[in-house]
Order: structure tokens, then C-alpha cells, then sequence
């Protein structure tokens, strides 16, 4: 895989991970590559620094070396917890562009999520995508029936 510090045409940077060169030339070429702030497809190779391998020969990798740098107790977490602070830009915006997604092409169906995902599981109700509300206990209890679900941080719109 290949590393790519990526800038859109509006100038905001932000990065890729492609297969090949050749990969991400055929991915820019037909406008397939969208940046997360602003969703605009001209997407360009932004200038970037060199991976300097350290003794054992081996890549430090950017996001390490940053971690590295941060104090102790800015990078310590409990399991299963986020890191609190302020969301960053790029992750909110496609979060947003989730949402638009998920609520264009799925049927909400409420507090009964858990009901008519099970409904879907077992044949009862015509399969689609849904999504609504489920406690912790429900959504456990799916995943223990081999019910794929998936909890997606809801953002608030920008218009409201």
C-alpha cells in the first residue's frame, strides 16, 4: 500500500492509501476521489516528507511518530472508549455525508430496530437496510445471533 498526503483544489489536505502509483493516477483521472471537507473530486498528490527508516530498517510511520510526541496522558484510553475532544473537521463532514446516505437509502424504523432486524434475519419482512435505535443489551444480542448491525455516531446536521 501506498501513502498519499492528498490536497483538493479548495486546498485542504488530507490523506490516501492506494493499492499502486498507477492506482491512484486512474482514481484521480476519472474523478473517483472526493475530499472529506468539501466533497470537490479534483483531487492532486499533495507535497509530502520522505518515510526515514530508523535503525531496525523498518518505516516509522507518521501517525506513530505523532502519537509519540503527544504527552502520556493525551494518548491513554480506556478500552472500548474514545479519546475526548473536539471532532475534527474532515471526520464530521463524512459523518454528515453518512448520514445524508443512510437516510436516503434505508427505511428508519425507530425503537424497533432490534425487532425488524431480526424480522429481516429471519425472512419475515423483506430485506433492506434500516437503521433507528437499539439499546446496548439489543444490539449485543443481534451480534450474538449473527445479526450484522452497526453503530454509527449521529451528527447533527448543518442546516439545523
Amino acid at each position: 500500500m501506498i501513502h498519499y498526503q492528498l490536497r483538493c483544489a479548495s486546498g485542504h489536505e488530507f490523506d490516501g492509501w492506494f493499492k499502486t502509483s498507477a492506482s491512484f493516477d486512474r482514481q484521480a483521472a476519472r474523478g473517483m476521489l472526493e475530499c472529506p471537507r468539501c466533497g470537490m473530486n479534483e483531487v492532486s498528490r499533495a507535497l509530502m516528507a520522505p518515510r526515514i527508516g530508523g535503525k531496525s530498517h523498518e518505516p516509522i510511520a507518521p501517525a506513530a511518530q505523532k502519537a509519540a510526541e503527544l504527552e502520556p496522558a493525551a494518548t491513554e484510553q480506556k478500552s472500548g472508549t474514545a479519546v475526548a475532544g473536539r471532532m475534527p473537521d474532515e471526520l464530521r463532514a463524512m459523518l454528515a455525508r453518512l448520514r445524508t446516505e443512510v437516510e436516503a437509502r434505508c427505511d428508519y424504523v425507530g425503537g424497533d430496530f432490534a425487532t425488524e432486524a431480526r424480522r429481516i434475519h429471519d425472512g419475515s419482512a423483506p430485506k433492506r437496510g434500516i437503521y433507528g435505535e437499539a439499546s446496548e443489551a439489543d444490539a449485543e444480542s443481534l451480534a450474538e445471533d449473527g445479526i450484522d448491525v452497526a453503530r454509527i455516531p449521529w451528527v447533527p446536521r448543518a442546516d439545523s
